[in-house]
């Protein structure tokens, strides 16, 4: 994909991966999941470079919870969604996973905020090594 903009296959849409990401792995499994938190933002991610996807997907929850106004939690979506389109070159490109990003803070952060702890989250996520093709 070349340019900035975002592409509706980065988006993590599909149910079945949705759920994979919230399960626990199993023992022996062949997928390496993870997951880190650099405030204000919590990601979990699995590895799905055997699966073969295009790229790398995201989905970003921001809980009524922490922050009760849809104005807020849209401000916050957009922000993490900026600093994601900006910041993705920072993912391995033969790598590719789903992630979800998970709002933890109470109150409304800056986009400086946001970016920072995305690129502490993708440098955690490059580390994470790759399963080894059988």
């Amino acid at each position: 994909m070349s340019g900035l903009r975002l592409y509706k296959k980065e988006k993590l849409c599909s149910q079945t991966a949705i759920d994979r990401l919230f399960t626990p792995p199993k023992k022996g499994g062949d997928i390496v999941t993870g997951s880190a938190m650099a405030y204000p933002w919590r990601a979990v991610w699995s590895d799905t470079t055997k699966k073969t996807p295009t790229c790398s997907r995201f989905l970003i929850s921001v809980p009524k919870k922490r922050l009760r106004h849809a104005v807020d939690r849209v401000t916050m979506r957009r922000r993490m969604r900026e600093a994601y389109r900006l910041g993705r070159d920072l993912l391995p490109k033969e790598k590719h996973v789903d992630i979800i990003f998970i709002y933890v803070a109470n109150g409304l952060t800056d986009y400086a905020s946001c970016q920072k702890s995305l690129k502490k989250i993708f440098n955690k996520v490059s580390a994470t090594p790759i399963q080894p093709q059988p």
